[in-house]
């Protein structure tokens, strides 16, 4: 089994040296390759990746007229002759003595090994509690908006090996900011397991965690979900939700002129409402997800429901109390709940 090492640089020049060594010693043993793809260093990164390939089997791809990380990803991919291909950055925040677990688990029968944060003997060092709080959300919103990852507890990790087979002839997008979260939505496998590590302190260089890198997670989420298909689920979602909307008060406004009190006419309104989004989303919204019997997906509806309306109370009353007006504190409340009852509703009733 050849493996190939695919290493994106950015100004990592002073990692280098440290960098291939531990590769070196970590694949002793293993026909191995270091791939380099550099996106014209101002510090010449490249330059010294050439010099090293003396002593490293390493191949070096200087691009001067593309830049980013996924891009660069895929160009490696493309270059690369191995059966396995290891992704990894070049900061050494990345150990390469996890190469081998990663590897072990694809000859064990993976077809993808992820280094993760998130399972048992994982973790992270000296990181400050809102990076912690960033990186976490970020996963936490990946795997409610695209359930295909949600059993994946760092489906954003910039670290993993996979089988050549689960990339070739897929089409990934260059423009994507976690290469891997792509992978997990586009590739051809089956089985993906997590190995430990825990992520280091970089050595040199600057970390690339920005607002701009927040906002570019956030459109190739979109752009995932578009992909997918979760996103027309979520829109035929509010349509629904809003038809259900004028069930409410229809039947409401029908009730009460037939004479029932107002407080118990919102009663039946409300479970005919609820029965009408039901039957639309079982029909429409969620037809190719039936997996469970339609008993079990009504009851699970009307829990989603329920669910909803206690959050929606829960940020309605405190908001209210803080003194912002009725109608705003009402429209958040109302927006958070429509999140929970998607999330419920995709993730249990047709998950």
């Amino acid at each position: 089994m050849k493996v190939s090492v695919i290493v994106p640089t950015y100004n990592e020049r002073d990692n280098l040296p440290e960098l291939f060594e531990r590769i070196s010693k970590a694949l002793k043993g293993y026909d191995y390759e270091i791939i380099v793809v550099d996106d014209d260093s101002p510090d010449e990164t490249w330059k010294l990746a050439e010099e090293l390939s003396k002593d490293y089997p390493v191949k070096v791809i200087r691009r001067t007229d593309e830049k980013g990380l996924s891009s660069a990803v895929i160009r490696g991919f493309k270059e690369a002759t191995g059966d396995v291909f290891v992704v990894m950055d070049a900061d050494l925040q990345h150990p390469p003595e996890v190469i081998p677990e990663l590897l072990k688990a694809i000859e064990e029968g993976a077809d993808i090994a992820i280094a993760s944060r998130y399972v048992p003997g994982g973790g992270v060092k000296n990181w400050y509690w809102y990076r912690k709080l960033i990186s976490k959300g970020a996963i936490m919103l990946g795997r409610l908006a695209l359930p295909k990852i949600r059993d994946v507890k760092d489906p954003v990790s910039g670290f993993f090996a996979l089988r050549r087979e689960v990339v070739e002839g897929v089409e990934l997008n260059p423009v994507g900011f976690k290469i891997l979260m792509e992978i997990l939505i586009k590739g051809n496998y089956r089985k993906v397991v997590e190995v430990p590590f825990v992520f280091g302190l970089r050595k040199a260089g600057e970390s690339k965690l920005s607002g701009k890198t927040m906002l570019n997670y956030l459109r190739h989420l979109y752009r995932l979900m578009r992909w997918e298909g979760e996103l027309d689920r979520l829109i035929k979602f509010s349509l629904v939700g809003l038809s259900g909307v004028l069930v409410n008060e229809g039947f409401l406004w029908l009730f009460v002129h037939l004479g029932l009190n107002r407080y118990v006419a919102n009663i039946p309104a409300t479970e005919l409402a609820i029965l009408n989004n039901f039957l639309w989303n079982d029909l429409w919204t969620f037809k190719d997800l039936k997996r469970k019997p339609l008993w079990k997906r009504l009851v699970s509806f009307h829990v989603a429901a329920l669910t909803g309306a206690v959050v929606q109370w829960a940020i309605y009353v405190p908001l209210v109390w803080l003194g912002l007006h009725y109608l705003i504190a009402n429209l958040i409340g109302i927006g958070a709940s429509f999140v929970v009852r998607f999330a419920v509703n995709r993730h249990v009733t047709w998950g």
